[in-house]
């Protein structure tokens, strides 16, 4: 990943830089409705993947180990993942509970996952394999009904126009010059073959913004030509600053809304809908020697720590050379959906609940339902504040057990039954009264 002390300078100028470019946005009334589905699903999948797996050392192995243009380029001859197979891959995503894969098609390196019609720096012309990556994806998620979203880098350390360099990928070896209007078209031109070549498109999931935070980006364009096409698409930028006119999602990467634990997400959370982005071990991209996958109990907890804070929790996996998942992220994906098939209503359609985040947890609401997420083992007595109507009644989601629920001057306190030591996220349903 990229390092700290960069991204907490660049993202303390993305706003400055890009605002003035930018002009009053309505979003369209599918937009809207596209938004509200996105809140509702709440939970998806992350694909970082590309001939950058060859190496099995993440998707920044090019700029990390300084690799040229010219010798990474050896690399796509090397890549020829026959075990690929969307329909597992999909069939994953929806085991888990999930609603939607981002999928990257451009990353940093700059290699298409898709037939490219305006280069030959693309998985169909350069590698062994010869074919249309996206487009397999797009058919499957489309057959199983997953939405589908295309994150695309806007940072490009191979194309030769990307000029003047950002502050990555200074080891390519291109040459020292280049147009930096002509990379706008190029961008936009491939955009447009994503947006036209492969159905309804959930969105555009941008990065790569902060390498070059001052550059005159032209996101009002940008933005402008992604809505024409697919007025329902969202934009959805990780560009780690404010929210900025024409975007429809803030997304943090690796970050609670707010939180920046990170170091260099924005602590200002906007109107837009949130979303917070995770790995199942420590990288985005395949790497073979890192062993440190989050327990299955880890990623619940963060799931609803998300959607307590209002936010989707967008989990990646990053696939083997083969093209095949790895088992230890398989696992954690299986575990997850079992968790989700009995506790799914405290997840999915909800919105963050009317008790701020807490020490023992969040809490979500739907409707007259307000569901107390008890992360932490808290003493069998719980109080809670004041909340808008009283309790009608109160029980646990995965049982049904009730719950006893007293009104003190200060709001409610719940006896709770005892809990299960490997429960990751104990479900207390509140239903308010009328």
């Amino acid at each position: 990943m990229f390092t700290r002390c960069l991204r907490v300078a660049a993202a303390t100028l993305v706003a400055a830089a890009v605002l003035p470019a930018q002009q009053p946005y309505a979003p369209s009334a599918e937009n809207l409705a596209a938004r509200q589905w996105y809140q509702d699903a709440k939970f998806g999948m992350f694909i970082h993947w590309g001939i950058s797996s060859v190496l099995q050392d993440g998707e920044w192995v090019m700029n990390n180990r300084g690799i040229t243009a010219r010798d990474y380029e050896t690399l796509a001859a090397y890549f020829n993942p026959v075990k690929f197979d969307a329909a597992a891959w999909v069939s994953a995503a929806k085991a888990a509970g999930m609603k939607y894969i981002t999928l990257i098609t451009k990353h940093h390196d700059g290699i298409a996952l898709w037939n490219s019609q305006v280069s030959d720096w693309t998985i169909p012309k350069r590698t062994p394999y010869r074919r249309d990556i996206v487009k397999a994806l797009a058919d499957e998620c489309r057959k199983q009904d997953i939405k589908l979203f295309f994150y695309y880098s806007q940072l490009d350390w191979h194309h030769p126009d990307y000029w003047p360099r950002g502050e990555t990928g200074k080891t390519a070896g291109r040459p020292d010059k280049g147009d930096w209007s002509r990379y706008l078209d190029y961008m936009d031109a491939q955009l447009t073959e994503l947006l036209t070549s492969y159905g309804p498109v959930g969105g555009i999931w941008f990065d790569g913004m902060w390498d070059k935070p001052d550059a005159p980006w032209r996101l009002d364009r940008a933005y402008a030509l992604i809505h024409k096409l697919q007025p329902a698409a969202l934009i959805i930028p990780n560009h780690h600053g404010a929210p900025l006119p024409g975007e429809d999602v803030q997304t943090f990467e690796r970050d609670l809304p707010g939180a920046n634990t990170a170091g260099f997400n924005t602590t200002t959370v906007g109107a837009l809908p949130l979303e917070t982005s995770e790995t199942t071990n420590e990288s985005w991209g395949f790497r073979l020697p890192d062993n440190k996958w989050k327990p299955s109990a880890k990623l619940i907890r963060e799931m609803a720590e998300a959607a307590g804070r209002n936010a989707n929790f967008l989990l990646n996996i990053g696939p083997r050379p083969d093209g095949t998942i790895p088992d230890s992220a398989l696992a954690r994906l299986s575990a997850m959906g079992e968790w989700m098939k009995v506790n799914r209503s405290s997840i999915y359609g909800t919105r963050g609940g009317p008790i701020a985040p807490r020490r023992w947890g969040v809490t979500t609401q739907k409707g007259d339902s307000v569901y107390v997420h008890l992360l932490d083992s808290p003493d069998r007595v719980l109080a809670l504040p004041a909340l808008p109507r009283k309790v009608a009644r109160a029980y646990l989601l995965d049982s049904g057990a009730p719950v006893t629920v007293a009104s003190t001057p200060d709001g409610v306190t719940l006896t709770l039954p005892r809990r299960d030591d490997a429960s990751p996220d104990q479900v207390v349903v509140l239903v308010l009264g009328k």
